[in-house]
């Protein structure tokens, strides 16, 4: 299945200059949800990933229905004062500023593997953001 034609292309958003890959039109494609997800988890499954780590918000989708499929927990990684308990905060640059994100404190335990998932891969920036957070709490990365 191409994934790529279920993509909705949406210049100038969120703001001018920027080509916005929507992938709310894949998925709403039950065919293009199952594939997208069997993509994403096959590298990993049987690999030992603890848990997966999904980046507000589409990462959440994303991410929880990769984590089922490989048999992980899941872990919401996400932008400042959404967190209800003690959270730990990383800024990061974007194309177009700068943001922040958190992870609670007691998320990751130290020795953990995890999978880091997003749906948006710009200047990598929230990735990196999300690897510093994991890093800080003593996770490891996965295969």
């Amino acid at each position: 299945m191409d994934l790529k034609q279920h993509i909705r292309n949406v210049p100038d958003f969120p703001k001018a200059g920027i080509l916005f890959y929507d992938i709310t039109t894949l998925l709403r494609e039950p065919q293009g949800f199952a594939a997208s997800i069997d993509m994403l988890s096959m590298p990993y499954d049987g690999q030992g990933i603890d848990a997966v780590i999904g980046i507000e918000s589409r990462g959440f989708i994303l991410g929880a229905a990769v984590a089922q499929r490989i048999g992980a927990g899941f872990i919401p990684i996400r932008k400042p004062g959404k967190l209800p308990a003690k959270a730990l905060k990383e800024t990061y640059e974007l194309e177009y500023g700068t943001d922040a994100l958190e992870i609670h404190e007691d998320a990751v335990r130290p020795g953990q593997r995890v999978l880091i998932v997003d749906d948006v891969l710009a200047t990598g920036g929230t990735a990196a953001a999300a690897v510093q957070l994991v890093r800080k709490l003593g996770g490891e990365r996965g295969p």
